[in-house]
């Protein structure tokens, strides 16, 4: 009779046992699934550095239109993945005795390009060039290149800029300028979806597509080198020739001798 009591409480010993067991697995079973059910935590994704990327460029010049692919390329397809590429195409003025005269073209433009082949130490000036943030040149249809001074430009800290538009006036702000040179802050106006039938010149007979001309550049002031924040407020004359919906407005700040951009900030009309 002993022995009958000790059997049937070893029974009821493993059973509790095995309850306790069991509870404990199907817990673990339930925090796995209730784990596996949990939606994913989104990951944090870095901020894409504002790379500039400037195309000296002009109608008259049968080597630019590749160059202006390239351009174009890099401003739809967006192709580097650590920088957001804004892009400007300067027209300039210097073809326009050769047969054609491209209405897009300034002299402002030339100006400027000459000023960085100053600071290249370039013998002259030439088209197509490509210049990126202001510190690599090459010629404009090497996309290679480009890609390449690109990527090496989105390593760069750039400052931040704040753009809003508003009954025809323009409002920037810059703060957390990275260390620089005495600076300009820049803005520029242009427009996208061009489209040319050029008639004469070396590009006669071809139609020419075009983004990002720049219609207007103008200076919205100075950031001197000990100064990290800046705000302006400026009127927009928007010529009634020139396509609203296909405008957009580039602001960045550039080094007056470096020629360094140390911030690009696009805000579309």
């Amino acid at each position: 009779m002993k022995g009958i009591f000790i059997f049937a409480f070893v029974v009821m010993i493993a059973g509790l046992f095995g309850c306790a067991s069991l509870k404990s697995e199907t817990a673990t079973a339930q925090t796995r699934e209730t784990k596996q059910n949990q939606p994913a935590k989104p990951t944090e994704t870095k901020a894409k550095a504002a790379v500039l990327v400037e195309l000296f460029t002009s109608e008259g010049c049968s080597s630019c239109p590749p160059a202006d692919r390239v351009l174009s390329q890099l401003e739809k397809q967006q192709p580097n993945d650590a920088a957001e590429i804004i892009t400007l195409a300067l027209h300039v003025d210097y073809w326009n005795y050769l047969g054609w005269r491209d209405e897009f073209s300034q002299k402002q433009f030339s100006e400027r390009q000459n000023g960085y082949a100053e600071r290249f130490k370039l013998d002259s000036i030439y088209t197509p060039q490509m210049v990126v943030d202001g510190q690599t040149q090459f010629v404009g249809s090497n996309l290679g290149t480009a890609n390449k001074a690109i990527s090496d430009s989105a390593k760069n800290q750039k400052a931040t800029i704040e753009i809003s538009s508003a009954d025809n006036k323009l409002k920037v702000k810059i703060t957390d300028a990275p260390a620089h040179d005495d600076s300009y802050i820049w803005l520029a106006i242009a427009e996208d979806d061009l489209k040319t039938n050029v008639r004469r010149g070396e590009n006669g007979g071809k139609t020419l597509d075009h983004v990002s001309v720049v219609r207007e550049m103008k200076l919205l002031g100075n950031l001197a080198a000990a100064d990290k924040t800046f705000e302006a407020e400026t009127a927009l004359q928007l010529d009634s020739a020139w396509k609203n919906e296909n405008l957009k407005f580039v602001v960045f700040v550039q080094g007056k001798d470096s020629k360094k951009v140390f911030g690009a900030k696009k805000l579309d009309n």
